[in-house]
């Protein structure tokens, strides 16, 4: 739920504050950590609420964040190739891709552990 709360912040405020960010104006595309983020707390709530369901719902949160993380970092790569500038929205983008990377890692991480501790229960 914290990494939806964070790609969340991050899309309102890029997109609040995009005069201040230096963009000519406001975009949608601004919007689009928030429409990764909201989802994800969806599914982190829905977790927490159901655990029968946790398994599964979190696997689809990795889901989400992965392809969060493919979209921005190639979203990234095409801007950095046609102009090697870091402004605010490819700052934002890099972000994003920093953010889902993370949590994916983790994510895969945590599963592995699970996986081992249920082995060496069972």
């Amino acid at each position: 739920m914290a990494v939806g709360i964070l790609l969340t912040l991050l899309g309102v405020c890029s997109y609040v504050f995009w005069k201040q960010l230096g963009a000519s104006h406001p975009s949608v595309t601004a919007l689009i950590p928030a429409f990764v983020g909201v989802p994800l707390m969806i599914l982190g709530w829905l977790a927490l609420l159901k655990p029968q369901v946790r398994m599964h719902v979190m696997h689809a949160a990795v889901v989400l964040a992965l392809l969060g993380f493919l979209a921005s970092l190639g979203r990234f790569i095409s801007v950095m190739i046609k102009n090697p500038r870091l402004g605010a929205g490819s700052g934002a983008t890099l972000l994003m891709a920093i953010i889902c990377g993370v949590y994916v890692a983790l994510c895969v991480r945590s599963f592995i552990a699970a996986r081992r501790a249920r082995q060496a229960g069972g």
